[in-house]
Formats: structure tokens, C-alpha cells, sequence
């Protein structure tokens, strides 16, 4: 019954995909009625807070490009890229670790993905390629962040072992920075170049859409203001906050002897970016709504909102089975522990979750703490199905069309370069363990 339901899950993912808009979205409750009314599955929580994340973040974002502050940063940008235009594809999933590491949650990555978008497609530069590595690495970048759930999990598993958060992070850290950097060589020729691309060439002859997204095709004629400058500073400055409240929690508030979570404190930082942009820069409201970052954005959390919802659905009915089969393996087959992170990654959606389930069945089987911790990145399993809310959200910032999901499903954009840094990142992470550990 499981795979009937995931083939379910996989059609409507692909019927969507050819869709297009917010295609994903209303597939995604289609798929929703058919588990729900005919195969009688609850429906998951909804995705809530990685709803409201994209929502606060294209706020700020969409008020920031009404106000000429996309365009300013394009028009610097283009005057790095015109010296070597090969370094977005470097530079962007380095932003997303760096933010990921300091704030301890992948989803920090929404504040970058839509500039990413257009700063590439401005300079020619197919988006596909720093798109999928930024999300790559804004999820890799977990394993190697101090402040994370999983690496905090993993220390607690270990420490009888006398294992350290810096034994971790010894490994984890370069081992992610080398794995990702060696991935993004071969990336960076993922694909046609953008003048190349039939697909993108296509829609350059709708007047509709060159109307709508390049009305200043040329960054040399971009006039910028000082307000324009200000967006960019304001912007910039809610980023900073989330990665600095995310490694600081004690600058947090607290409710309940806890600090606020990370999800409320990225929606509050922005929502209030947002207003300090139109409250100072005072964009046209009118403007804001109609830019191709709103329009972007808002199907991306359509598409959350059903795909999502739909994928939680399915996991959560069959849940129990699912880690059942997954220890069962590792049980049978020790050495297959990195392929059984993987794949319950894969399927639950988390990297806490597959840490809590398969790490003290590794102790307990025996497996030496620096294999453990070597194999540790294979947590990362989120870009096998397209589903995950980032993934998602940069399909729907690229208006370009170039970062997609493809005929098959699982020919996505993200999976070479998600298959490329797993492999080089588990090969230095074994070699980093055996050295260091």
C-alpha cells in the first residue's frame, strides 16, 4: 500500500512540475484527496512555518526590489561578474553555508535564493547552476553547524565514546567546504549556457513575460538612488540579524524557559525589514506586489502548501514502518549505515529525526564513533524528491525556467549536484575521521 500511495505522491509531483505556476501547489491536494478520502490517511500538519518564513522573507525582498534595491545589487554584481563570471556558482552556496552554519537552520537560505535568481539571470549566467549548490549547501551546511539539532544530538549520542562537539566539527566542517567547492566545479557547466538554452530563448520572444522581467535588461542604464542603497543596507541588515539570533539564542526572548524559535524569529526580523524599507524608502505599493519576486514567491508557497503537505502525509501515516525497514537494514548490514542515513533522510524530511532514529542503533551495533561521525553528512538525503520547501521556493524564483523538475521527477535540477557533494563530502569525511579521530 506504501508504494501505491508514493506513486500517488510521485505523479502528482510530475503533473504539477509539467504544470507549471502553482501547479505543484493545487496537485498536491489532489493528491491530498485521493490518500485522504480513498486510502483514508490523516493529513499531516501543515508546513506552516516554512510557509510564513517564504512569505516574511519575500516581503522584505519584494519591497527591496520596488524600492531599486535588487537593482543596485545586480548592477554591483555584474562589475564583480564581468571580471570572472564564473563565480556566482562559488559564491552563492558559500553565503548559504556560512548563513546556515552561524544560524543552525537551512531555511535562512530563502533570504538570498531570489537575489541569487536574478543577479544570474541579469548577467547571463544560467541561474540552475548557483541555485541548486546554494540550496545544497544551505543543507549541508547542518552537519557542520554548532548549533544545530543534529550535531547536538550526535555529540550526546557519542560523548561516552569521549567524542566532542569539536570532534565534529573537525570533520564535518572541511569535509562539507571541500566537498561542496569540488561540486561546484563540475556544476558550473551543468546545463547550456543561458544564451544557449531553447527553453529561456522561447520565452524572450513573449512580450509579456520580457515585459515583466526585463525592463532593465541592460544593468549600464539601472539608475540608482539613495533610497535604492538604503533598501540594500535595511536587506542586508535582517540577514545579518537572523544568522547572529540564530547563533546567539540568549539575544532571543524567552517563553517558557526556552528561547523563541528560530522560525518566529526569521518571520519578525524580515516582516520588520519589510516595513523599515517601505516606511523609509517608501517603494510604490503597487509595485511592490507586481515585481517578479511577489509573484515568485507566492507560488512557491502555494506549492509548498500542497506538495509539501502531501509528502508529510504520506510520511507520517507509515512512519513506524518506515524506520522499521530502515533498522532492519542497518541490523543486516552494518557497513550500509551511510546508505540507511540516506534514505530515512530521504523519506522523513529531517535530519534531527534521522539522527534520533539510526544513530543509537549505530552505537549499539557497535560501529566505531569516527565512522559514525565520517558518514554523519549522509543526513542530507532532502534533494532526492523534489519536495523540500527551498527546492521548491528557487524552482519558482528562477524565472528563467533552467531550475526545474524534469520529465522524469527525479531528473531535477538538484540531483547531480546533490549526488556529487554527498559523494565527495562522505569521501573527505571518512578521510577526515580516520585522520583526525
Amino acid at each position: 500500500m506504501f508504494f501505491i500511495e508514493f506513486a500517488i505522491v510521485l505523479v502528482c509531483i510530475l503533473i504539477g512540475a509539467r504544470i507549471g505556476g502553482i501547479g505543484l501547489g493545487v496537485m498536491g491536494g489532489l493528491g491530498l484527496t485521493i490518500l485522504s478520502f480513498c486510502f483514508g490517511l490523516k493529513p499531516a500538519g501543515l508546513p506552516i512555518d516554512v510557509m510564513f518564513m517564504i512569505m516574511a522573507v519575500v516581503s522584505a525582498a519584494a519591497a527591496m526590489q520596488a524600492a531599486g534595491g535588487l537593482d543596485y545589487m545586480i548592477k554591483i554584481a555584474t562589475a564583480i561578474l564581468r571580471k570572472n563570471p564564473k563565480h556566482i556558482t562559488f559564491i552563492a552556496p558559500a553565503v548559504t553555508w556560512i548563513f546556515t552554519v552561524f544560524a543552525g537552520t537551512g531555511h535562512v537560505a530563502y533570504s538570498v535564493l531570489p537575489v541569487i535568481a536574478e543577479v544570474s539571470r541579469h548577467n547571463g549566467i544560467r541561474p540552475e547552476r548557483p541555485l541548486s549548490m546554494a540550496v545544497i549547501a544551505s543543507q549541508f551546511a547542518i552537519v557542520a553547524s554548532p548549533i544545530a539539532a543534529a550535531v547536538v544530538a550526535v555529540v550526546a549520542y557519542l560523548e561516552p565514546q569521549g567524542i566532542t562537539l569539536g570532534d565534529v566539527l573537525i570533520v564535518t566542517i572541511p569535509s562539507t567546504i571541500l566537498g561542496l567547492a569540488l561540486a561546484c566545479v563540475f556544476v558550473n557547466k551543468m546545463g547550456k549556457e543561458l544564451r544557449d538554452d531553447p527553453n529561456y530563448q522561447r520565452l524572450l520572444e513573449d512580450p509579456d513575460y520580457v515585459k515583466a522581467n526585463h525592463a532593465n535588461a541592460n544593468p549600464d542604464e539601472i539608475q540608482i538612488t539613495k533610497t535604492a542603497k538604503l533598501s540594500v543596507g535595511l536587506f542586508l541588515l535582517g540577514a545579518l540579524l537572523v544568522v547572529v539570533l540564530g547563533a546567539i539564542p540568549s539575544l532571543r526572548p524567552v517563553f517558557d524557559g526556552k528561547p523563541m524559535g528560530m522560525a518566529h524569529t526569521i518571520e519578525i526580523v524580515m516582516l520588520s525589514i519589510g516595513a523599515l524599507i517601505i516606511l523609509t524608502c517608501k517603494p510604490n505599493g503597487n509595485a511592490i506586489t507586481q515585481g517578479s519576486v511577489f509573484h515568485a514567491g507566492m507560488r512557491a508557497v502555494i506549492a509548498i502548501f500542497g506538495i509539501a503537505w502531501l509528502g508529510d502525509t504520506l510520511m507520517q501515516a507509515h512512519i513506524t514502518e518506515v524506520k522499521e525497514s530502515v533498522k532492519m537494514l542497518v541490523e543486516t548490514a552494518p557497513w550500509a549505515f551511510a546508505f540507511a542515513l540516506f534514505l530515512l533522510s530521504v523519506l522523513v524530511n529531517s535530519q534531527g529525526a534521522t539522527v534520533a532514529t539510526l544513530f543509537p542503533l549505530g552505537v549499539a551495533l557497535g560501529i566505531p564513533a569516527p565512522i559514525l561521525i565520517g558518514v554523519f553528512v549522509a543526513v542530507n538525503g532532502y534533494f532526492f524528491i523534489p519536495n523540500y520547501g527551498p527546492i521548491i521556493a528557487s524552482i519558482d524564483f528562477d524565472t528563467t525556467g533552467t531550475t526545474r523538475i524534469g520529465k522524469y521527477i527525479f531528473n531535477h535540477s538538484f540531483m547531480l549536484p546533490g549526488l556529487l557533494s554527498m559523494a565527495f563530502s562522505l569521501a573527505f569525511g571518512l578521510l577526515f575521521a580516520n585522520l583526525f579521530l
